[in-house]
């Protein structure tokens, strides 16, 4: 973890100056929450607009949000949740039962629910440690203009932030380290195979992504920004996904991210070959921009090994007219560029410093 995101956690709870700074409308309370107390009761008793400070200590339980305008908001990392000792686990897949199993049943630390003919709106996640889950450390399923800052999602079983069926969400000085698959994960629907969906411009910014299988991951979805993050340490930096639906993933743009050493080794699973040394991916992606990128060192002989890579994709979907562009390429391996797809899929290369390229000539 470097300085820069130390220094954001510690005070990521508004403690440098804005919490308490203020007295609170008579129409915006504030909760406060403290060790021994219940997170959950408090944000129940909450109202629209309301703010839950939850105070240094270790939490076990798990938090459910449907109150709109909510801000659950931590003192730091130093505000920590686990989960409950006696928590019940339900097996990966089950996602389209959110809505009717609780939190913890689901195997999730906070679980931000709206439904699907309301979003649940405006919410607030911020300033805590989120760890040890058994799926996700912080998931939002059917929101709108979600805000994660300050949150360190670390050893959860699956995701450490994911979101599906959400849009315009912000992502911002997050820590997203050892969890066992995505560090953040993005997609229009976890279950459904359907055509992407926009985000009404969802955006990835400035998040240290470290020791997970893949740093983030961007599913079946358009209109998305991922932009200065640190990704170090995966098995893969950055996977852009679409399939053989439509609309096609894509109009995505990946640009100022630094992607180093990502050389993680993991097994395959049932829809990938194993992974390592990955940089960045496109896979089943349109009209996509990956720019201004450091990559570096990112080595491996998975099929999908290398700085930036246009994978053609397992179940047979082209990648067309993306661009790659102004990138910085060092030390990846085969290659600092890869396109696997044909030439008239109209995928471009300008301006890369880079040495080597799969097929040669795109440096």
């Amino acid at each position: 973890m470097t300085k820069r995101h130390i220094a954001y956690l510690a005070c990521a709870a508004a403690l440098c100056g804005s919490l308490g700074a203020a007295p609170a409308s008579a129409a915006h309370r504030v909760h406060w929450v403290h060790p021994g107390e219940s997170i959950q009761k408090a944000v129940n008793a909450a109202e629209p607009g309301d703010t839950v400070v939850v105070m240094a200590g270790t939490y076990r339980e798990s938090v459910k949000v449907t109150t709109p305008g909510l801000t659950l908001r931590g003192v730091g990392p130093q505000t920590v949740l686990k989960p409950a000792k006696k928590a019940k686990k339900v097996k990966a897949g089950k996602m389209k039962a959110a809505a009717q199993k609780s939190c913890a049943e689901m195997g999730n630390g906070i679980c931000v629910i709206g439904t699907k003919k309301q979003p649940v709106e405006d919410v607030t996640i911020a300033g805590m440690t989120v760890t040890g889950f058994s799926r996700i450390g912080v998931m939002a399923v059917g929101a709108a203009n979600l805000n994660v800052h300050g949150v360190a999602a670390v050893k959860n079983g699956q995701w450490g932030i994911a979101e599906e069926r959400s849009v315009h969400s912000t992502y911002r000085d997050n820590v997203a380290r050892d969890n066992g698959d995505a560090g953040l994960f993005l997609a229009n629907s976890v279950t459904a195979e359907k055509g992407a969906t926009d985000t009404h411009g969802t955006v990835v910014e400035r998040n240290l992504l470290q020791g997970n299988r893949i740093g983030v991951t961007v599913r079946r979805l358009r209109n998305l920004t991922v932009t200065a993050n640190s990704i170090t340490g995966n098995c893969a930096g950055v996977f852009v996904v679409g399939d053989e639906n439509k609309p096609k993933a894509g109009n995505i743009t990946v640009a100022e991210n630094q992607v180093v050493k990502n050389n993680k080794y993991c097994k395959k699973t049932a829809r990938l070959a194993f992974l390592q040394g990955t940089g960045i991916v496109l896979t089943g992606a349109e009209k996509t921009l990956v720019t201004h990128n450091t990559v570096t060192g990112n080595t491996g002989k998975s099929p999908l090994s290398g700085g930036v890579v246009i994978f053609k994709s397992f179940v047979g979907t082209t990648s067309d007219k993306n661009q790659v562009t102004d990138n910085k390429l060092s030390g990846n391996g085969p290659a600092d560029l890869i396109n696997q797809e044909a030439t008239k899929h109209g995928n471009a290369f300008k301006g890369n410093t880079c040495k080597k390229s799969k097929p040669a000539g795109l440096c």
